[in-house]
């Protein structure tokens, strides 16, 4: 068998490529990490713009959502182009990957006009706030109330690990409005916007770099949100949680694969741990290729979750250890740094491994994958 994609599909990324060679702007060529998940500078903000009137931002969506309705395999080959030349999709990932799908997705034509829109354009940045202290991936753990008064909500409570907060301009935010609801129940999503009065943001380092501030502490004190900033129905933000995550789970395979092939190029191929690994990466691959078909089913993209993320976590370890001391200083990839995910190739491997941990924790814990395959999938009862 041969896999191979249409004519169609090639066009799709031919012309893509197109667009690149003759609109990429010069600062694209040796940016270096931003310094959070939300944080777009002016020319990136122009280039986000350029691909949303170009239609080449969300290829998925419709014209007037940055888009061309393209199919999956389409969507596909726009990722591995700009996976090809190291381009970032936006430096606000989350804004359009979750927040703005999500408001495409559950929200009112208002909301769509005044914050999947301004969100898609770079006009405005988006954080996640789901997390909590006590609700990481227990997210019907959560403990951020909001209380409905006239025509606002009065919201009180604390959100953790909120990637980007402290740069972002408005967080899709997870609140209980119902306490005596089952915990499932009773969840409803309001858009905040940082900069209401009682917000207060507070970054932290991570495990990999104490001085890569990219998460955050939100904490929320009476903080007033307009009723109209409820998206999906009252009481339902579970159905908007499984949506959101959706929206993060689809082609998170890709990113996967592609740092499993940053790692692997610099691997020694005479070890046997790089057999196992191309392996993976290959099964990897595969399954991602299945869930473009008519047939997927979204269980199928735990499998997806779970194999990558801890594939990527494993060829971290063995090339790690592969080096030694000098792994905490030896540069990642010999590649040179001339494109927009230059971290990737200035960081020692103890940072890539320590932030191979992330990837088993974002959009769903391992325990989380495991325990959706085993019932979804294998049928087996809940314990």
């Amino acid at each position: 068998m041969k896999l191979a994609t249409d004519a169609e599909v090639e066009d799709f990324r031919a012309a893509f490529a197109a667009f690149l060679d003759e609109h990429l702007p010069s600062e694209a060529e040796a940016v270096p990490r931003p310094r959070s998940s939300a944080d777009v500078p002016p020319w990136a903000r122009r280039w986000q713009r350029r691909l949303f009137d170009a239609g080449w931002l969300v290829p998925g969506n419709p014209p007037e959502y940055g888009g061309r309705c393209a199919t999956l395999p389409q969507q596909l080959a726009h990722l591995e182009e700009l996976s090809r030349r190291r381009i970032y999709q936006s430096f606000n990932p989350q804004g359009i990957g979750i927040i703005a799908a999500s408001v495409l997705t559950f929200g009112t034509e208002e909301q769509k006009r005044d914050w999947a829109v301004p969100i898609l354009r770079g006009d405005m940045t988006a954080a996640l706030g789901m997390s909590e202290p006590g609700a990481g991936s227990d997210l019907a753990g959560l403990r951020t109330r909001a209380v409905l008064d006239g025509d606002a909500f009065v919201v009180n409570g604390q959100k953790v690990w909120t990637s980007g907060a402290h740069h972002a301009d408005v967080l899709l935010t997870f609140v209980r409005t119902d306490p005596d609801a089952p915990k499932h129940k009773g969840i409803s999503v309001l858009l905040i916007p940082t900069a209401a009065e009682g917000v207060v943001r507070r970054p932290f380092g991570s495990i990999a770099s104490p001085d890569d501030l990219d998460f955050n502490e939100v904490f929320f004190t009476d903080v007033r949100v307009p009723a109209k900033n409820l998206i999906g129905e009252l009481n339902k933000g579970w159905t908007v949680a499984h949506g959101s995550l959706g929206h993060e789970r689809t082609l998170l395979w890709l990113s996967f694969a592609e740092r499993m092939e940053d790692i692997l190029r610099d691997a020694p191929s005479d070890q046997e741990w790089y057999a196992t690994l191309r392996m993976d990466l290959q099964a990897l691959r595969l399954l991602g290729y299945r869930q473009l078909g008519p047939d997927r089913d979204a269980a199928e993209l735990s499998v997806l979750k779970l194999l990558g993320s801890e594939a990527v976590q494993r060829a971290g370890l063995h090339a790690l250890e592969e080096r030694g001391a000098e792994a905490l200083a030896h540069p990642a990839s010999t590649a040179p740094p001339n494109h927009m995910s230059v971290d990737l190739f200035t960081s020692s491997w103890f940072e890539r491994y320590a932030r191979s941990f992330a990837g088993t924790i974002a959009g769903g814990t391992s325990e989380i994958q495991r325990n959706i395959i085993a019932e979804r999938l294998l049928g087996l009862p809940r314990r």
